[in-house]
């Protein structure tokens, strides 16, 4: 779109440039020597890309009992070690040396996350999981296509299991646990999620054997949790980043815990950027507020139901949930090459991300379109919404109902439009207003496209009528680059959405976008 001051435009305006307001090299896999999952005594460094690199940017202002063992270039963070139990007073100190280097962005905690699954008693009996979701209705027209891949970021996949080595890539994965290219179980015995949570989504279907995932899709596996079932931000963020990179359609997080994060923030971004549907489990305490990564806006998240369609007495709830799926007593794949069930929120992400894969296997869409594809086709099972999100995710919908019957992002009504602008340094920032177009809109998606060799930031204030600032906003992205991505839903219209377009660091010529669903 032309840049045009003078003109109140019907949608889209630049406001002002707000001068004077403050301000991919590949991954690196787990080191060798560090230990296998939760790293209580590490923090996370995130530095902006226009530093020359993340190690050199932090290790010349550490004190001398700190240490740097892990880096990841495309994210732009380090892992700095602190000696073992490490006081409060040294993890402060440590952060103060650092905050200070105009590079570093954010420190934070090696966050541990945990498997979301509730064992009970092992059983064996028909599934129910498929039926409730509609899937044999979907299985008329599709079964699924291997050109779709979905990554099950979580424990290890025995990739060899006889209901899911058709479904395996050829590559199967990687393990970022140990810091080797084998994601297979360390523990059979001990180490069941990733297997179960993988045979959900995608054990082969129709082959004579055993269960019935959702769908065929391609499976890779990023083991990021540990026999123990835990694993730390590193770890999960280095495995998203690898399964974008990979070309994963669609990533399964059947994890959560450790709070927000900008390690993670980042890594679901830019895996959302690359093309990716994340899908991931609400939490299991039972209580109100949904764990992130679920809460995170670019994460599609998911509720469980019990084999009566209630909302399961574990299921996380509240208005981050997108969508809810079956999740107590789901019967699939196990370690010992045979099925079990077990409960959990990690149970009804892999029906819903099996039900993402069937659904590309039909239609071309993109990760937005596909996102609100599968909540226009969710059923209403009599829950608030806080509880259900749009519905129970329908596989039969999905695969049947042309994208854009009933609206949303799935190729119906929307309306998308840009504009260029630039910024000239750290120092300068440009505010940016958007009129809604619809009445009721179901979504909102904001993209900005900057310079390679700067670090934009990205910030939006939604319902508040004013423009954001980097301290006062109502949402944010703000990874190490210049790439970044809002995604609202059901935003609030009482007032225009203003949009905050700030540099971190460099200069030159960016693109916003925003493109508004019906």
């Amino acid at each position: 779109m032309r840049e045009d001051h003078s003109v109140n435009r019907r949608r889209f305006l630049q406001l002002l440039g707000l001068s004077g307001l403050a301000s991919a090299a590949g991954i690196s896999v787990a080191t060798p020597s560090r230990e296998p999952g939760p790293k209580a005594d590490e923090l996370l460094v995130g530095v902006s890309a226009t530093a020359s690199s993340p190690r050199a940017s932090v290790e010349s202002h550490l004190p001398s009992e700190a240490s740097v063992v892990h880096e990841n270039d495309t994210l732009g963070y380090v892992a700095v070690e602190l000696p073992d139990h490490a006081s409060d007073q040294a993890h402060d100190a440590l952060k103060q040396a650092v905050e200070s280097r105009g590079v570093v962005k954010y420190v934070e905690p090696n966050a541990t996350h945990r498997a979301f699954y509730t064992p009970n008693d092992p059983q064996y009996g028909d599934q129910y999981a498929d039926q409730m979701v509609n899937a044999p209705t979907a299985w008329d027209d599709t079964l699924g296509d291997s050109g779709v891949t979905i990554a099950v970021v979580d424990q290890g996949v025995k990739y060899d299991h006889p209901d899911l080595s058709g479904n395996m890539a050829s590559d199967p994965g990687e393990d970022f646990v140990d810091g080797d290219g084998d994601p297979y179980p360390d523990n059979l015995s001990e180490e069941i999620h990733g297997t179960h949570v993988a045979g959900i989504a995608a054990a082969s279907v129709d082959n004579g054997t055993g269960v019935s995932g959702i769908g065929n899709s391609t499976i890779i596996s990023g083991r990021a949790l540990s026999e123990s079932g835990s694993g730390s931000t590193s770890d999960i963020a280095d495995a998203v980043e690898w399964a974008a990179d990979q070309g994963a359609d669609v990533i399964n997080l059947s994890l959560g815990g450790g709070g927000y994060n900008q390690t993670m923030k980042n890594a679901v971004s830019y895996a959302t950027d690359n093309g990716a549907l994340i899908v991931a489990a609400a939490g299991n305490s039972g209580s109100r507020g949904v764990s992130y990564p679920a809460a995170y806006s670019e994460c599609v998240a998911i509720s469980a139901l019990d084999s009566d369609g209630s909302l399961a007495s574990y299921s996380q709830y509240g208005t981050d949930i997108e969508l809810a799926a079956p999740g107590t007593d789901v019967l699939s794949t196990w370690t010992d090459d045979g099925y079990n069930r077990i409960s959990g929120t990690s149970m009804a992400t892999p029906v819903v991300a099996g039900i993402a894969g069937l659904t590309l296997a039909k239609w071309g869409l993109t990760n937005s379109e596909l996102r609100s594809h599968l909540k226009n086709t969710a059923v209403d099972i009599n829950l608030s919404s806080d509880k259900q999100g749009s519905g129970r995710a329908d596989a039969g919908n999905a695969v049947t109902t042309e994208p854009g019957d009933g609206g949303g992002g799935g190729g119906g009504d929307s309306t998308t439009d840009s504009v260029t602008s630039s910024l000239s340094g750290y120092w300068d920032s440009s505010c940016h207003s958007w009129n809604w177009e619809f009445s009721d809109p179901t979504q909102i998606v904001v993209e900005l496209d900057g310079p390679s060799n700067a670090d934009f930031d990205l910030f939006v204030n939604e319902g508040t009528g004013s423009c954001p600032s980097r301290s006062n906003y109502t949402h944010n992205s703000w990874s190490n680059n210049s790439q970044e991505s809002i995604t609202i839903d059901n935003p609030d219209t009482a007032a225009a959405l203003y949009v905050l377009v700030d540099s971190y660091s460099g200069s030159g010529e960016y693109t916003l976008t925003i493109t508004e669903y019906a």
